[in-house]
């Protein structure tokens, strides 16, 4: 297997690669195990406890994985109030893993720590390998007292021994991912479809936000033709298309902040949908963020609502996290929403304080960290529900947002004036 670091903007984005979490004890040797693995000095390697103090992520291409990104954890049995904290961020480094590779100690064989990460990676459902490591320096461990289904090596860092038969192994279980897709089942080649893109003070300079390119690149690969618009042109442009039944957008897409005008626009026999929504169905769970919005009608002024975005952009001043969505709430409910507000990697693991979350589309996770924070939601017993969702219910367009997801339609009555 050979590795090359990619750092254009033509890159896979991080939300997209696989995802491999190294973990143990401390001077278990995982460091030096990614090393050997990415064959690059990607970990600081030392004989001291405790060296890595935070998760290490490094986004690379390895061959033949493809686009991944590596994870590096501190040790598990980190001691002390910092070493709460790394123990902390290693079991949130967790969420993010669509592989976890134990690093198990030969010399030492499985220590307690490691067990509580067996356990940890079952309940998460994360597949799982387990290397002992220090191969040079010990006699082979014994595995008796592992699941009989894990899949176990022994390697060593030091030598090399082993790692290519890793590398293999992390190679088959990426294998066996499930390939999926944004749109490709609502769309047949030479569809026309709409992308409705506004450009305003929140887009990025020169470019447009991940979730609509990922959208188009995907129509391209499918043979669409694809027209991108901003929302005070979108009329215009149907009137065009619509003179001809061979031109007639099969579907039109839009950000969730355009709603109103998109919805307006566009002529009720045009299914129409939103970025959010799309993501909200790609990485997440629909049916779980359809029924999570009926929360909003139960809120009280007392309620706790956490809402949660999955990047670390610049924020704006009339930001759609800290901003926009608690004056929607405000106008919604009648009253100013008690809301705590996370970013990034940050997403709480006990959720019992809050009465509704609601979440972004999450285009900058992966589809592991989306579905363990939908599964902490469902745990908690709180409703988790999507910025595109949301926005869509506040705006009173829902129903018709969920007309391409019939399945998910119909959790509304006809009326789409409440759920079941």
């Amino acid at each position: 297997m050979s590795l090359r670091n990619t750092n254009t903007l033509n890159d896979t984005p991080s939300g997209e690669r696989l995802h491999i979490g190294f973990f143990g004890i401390r001077n278990a040797g995982k460091s030096s195990v990614v090393n050997a693995v990415t064959n690059q000095e990607l970990s600081l390697v030392s004989e001291v406890k405790g060296t890595t103090t935070d998760p290490v992520l490094k986004a690379m291409e390895l061959l033949p994985l493809g686009p991944v990104v590596i994870i590096d954890t501190p040790g598990i049995d980190d001691e002390g109030t910092l070493g709460e904290l790394r123990v902390q961020r290693t079991r949130e480094a967790l969420r993010q893993c669509d592989i976890a590779v134990l690093v198990a100690d030969s010399t030492k064989g499985l220590q307690a720590a490691d067990r509580e990460l067996l356990a940890l990676f079952k309940e998460r459902g994360v597949p799982y390998i387990v290397a002992f490591n220090k191969k040079d320096l010990a006699d082979a461990p014994r595995t008796n007292t592992l699941p009989a289904d894990a899949q176990v090596l022994t390697v060593s860092a030091k030598t090399g021994e082993g790692i290519e038969a890793l590398k293999e192994l992390l190679g088959k279980l990426a294998g066996e991912k499930q390939e999926k897709f944004i749109l490709k089942d609502l769309v047949d080649p030479g569809d026309t479809v709409v992308l409705v893109i506004p450009i305003d003070a929140s887009a990025p300079k020169g470019r447009i936000i991940l979730p609509q390119q990922q959208v188009l690149r995907e129509l391209l690969d499918l043979h669409c033709n694809a027209l991108c618009v901003q929302a005070s042109d979108l009329k215009p442009l149907l009137d065009r298309l619509l003179q001809n039944s061979a031109t007639k957008p099969k579907l039109v897409v839009t950000d969730s902040q355009a709603f109103k005008s998109v919805m307006k626009d566009t002529p009720a026999d045009i299914p129409v949908t939103s970025f959010s929504i799309l993501f909200a169905r790609y990485k997440g769970n629909l049916e779980q963020q359809v029924r999570g919005v009926a929360a909003l009608r139960d809120l009280r002024p007392d309620s706790k609502v956490l809402i949660s975005e999955g990047c670390t952009h610049h924020r704006q001043c009339q930001d759609i996290g800290t901003v926009k969505l608690p004056g929607w709430l405000e106008n919604y409910t009648g009253f100013p929403p008690k809301v705590t507000f996370t970013q990034g990697g940050r997403f709480p693991e006990d959720l019992s304080p809050f009465d509704l979350i609601i979440h972004c589309g999450g285009c900058m996770l992966n589809e592991a960290e989306m579905q363990s924070r939908l599964k902490l939601a469902q745990i908690a017993e709180v409703p988790m529900t999507n910025y595109g969702v949301c926005i869509a219910e506040f705006h009173g367009t829902l129903a018709r947002a969920l007309e391409p997801f019939p399945a998910y339609a119909k959790l509304l009555n006809q009326k789409g004036d409440h759920y079941v």
